[in-house]
């Protein structure tokens, strides 16, 4: 049965090859997942945006390794949003599907007063810091990491550097998030979060990537540069509102950049919301933070923890706590 590429719906990945340019990709297109996220937190839209394409671009990076593990997006920096995290969990026997969540760490004063003076760019709210992507291979592998500076152009300008100095790959990312704002069946406007990533990387000959040559900025092969440099500018093409819009499907968007070079998209795979958080887990970490730093959280006999990541909300009496410290 052949699959429907135009009506693929959202919260996806699509992998694709741009066969006579020998360049391959992948689209991002995340609707009701990025909106769950963003409005549990309910960041002012400036951080939003932020925290949307960090999400993009971890399902982009995490959907493609190839076994089961886990992929953290993190960045720390000294700006009014501290932190950016966000971690992608591959399929496996127990989950069909990709596994997404992501926070935001700020300081709301700060936060606030950056937004009034109009910095609101990516620079603005994180400041000087670095970016750290994590591949996590399971207990019984070494993980790996890969630490860039936080480029003042924005996040795709950081995991450019990154694929650069650590993977030596030709790649070029475009990424976007932003609220969609509609008006429902009843005219009452509706808003909602969307988040949205492409990205390329060139293929060598042999069918692996490129690595970078000695004094070359692109990393492709002198033969292969025009292709490369024709797809780049076709790929910086694309507008914000392309990554978003829900009536442009992702493979309609690759035929229309790319359809005189012989596109061809793959089976995508699904995205989806989940966190790893449990009571018995949170009461676990809590209980290791030692008996004094325990009582300091007790409020009326009790300790409430709040997941970061997904918000829930979890109460424990202080001799619960105790019992698991003894």
């Amino acid at each position: 049965m052949l699959m429907d590429l135009d009506n693929l719906g959202d919260d996806l990945v699509l992998p694709f090859q741009i066969e006579g340019l020998g360049i391959r990709g992948r689209v991002v297109r995340l609707g009701p997942l990025v909106d769950r996220v963003l409005r549990q937190h309910d960041y002012p839209e400036s951080v939003s945006r932020m925290l949307g394409e960090a999400l993009a671009l971890t399902a982009m990076i995490g959907s493609a390794l190839k076994f089961e593990g886990r992929f953290t997006f993190q960045t720390q920096g000294k700006g009014p949003v501290h932190m950016l995290v966000a971690d992608f969990e591959t399929p496996d026997s127990d989950h069909p599907h990709g596994r997404l969540r992501g926070y935001a760490q700020m300081d709301e004063e700060r936060v606030a007063a950056s937004i009034a003076a109009g910095r609101t760019s990516t620079a603005d709210l994180l400041g000087e810091g670095y970016l750290a992507l994590t591949i996590d291979q399971g207990a019984d592998m070494e993980r790996y990491q890969g630490i860039v500076a936080l480029d003042a152009k924005g996040l795709s300008a950081s995991a450019h550097e990154y694929f650069q100095s650590s993977e030596q790959v030709a790649t070029v990312i475009r990424l976007a998030a932003g609220p969609l704002i509609q008006r429902g069946a009843d005219g009452q406007v509706e808003t909602s979060w969307r988040a949205g990533a492409i990205m390329l990387q060139h293929i060598a000959s042999d069918g692996g990537l490129t690595g970078f040559h000695e004094n070359d900025e692109t990393g492709v092969p002198t033969s292969a540069e025009e292709n490369w440099n024709r797809a780049s500018i076709l790929l910086n093409t694309v507008e914000d509102h392309e990554l978003l819009d829900p009536a442009l499907a992702p493979a309609k968007l690759l035929f229309r950049l790319f359809h005189e070079d012989g596109v061809r998209a793959f089976v995508p795979s699904a995205v989806e919301f989940s966190c790893r958080c449990s009571r018995e887990r949170t009461r676990s970490v809590v209980a290791s933070f030692g008996e004094e730093e325990i009582s300091d959280m007790v409020i009326d006999g009790k300790v409430e923890v709040k997941c970061q990541f997904c918000s829930e909300v979890y109460h424990f009496a202080a001799d619960e706590l105790k019992e698991v410290t003894e």
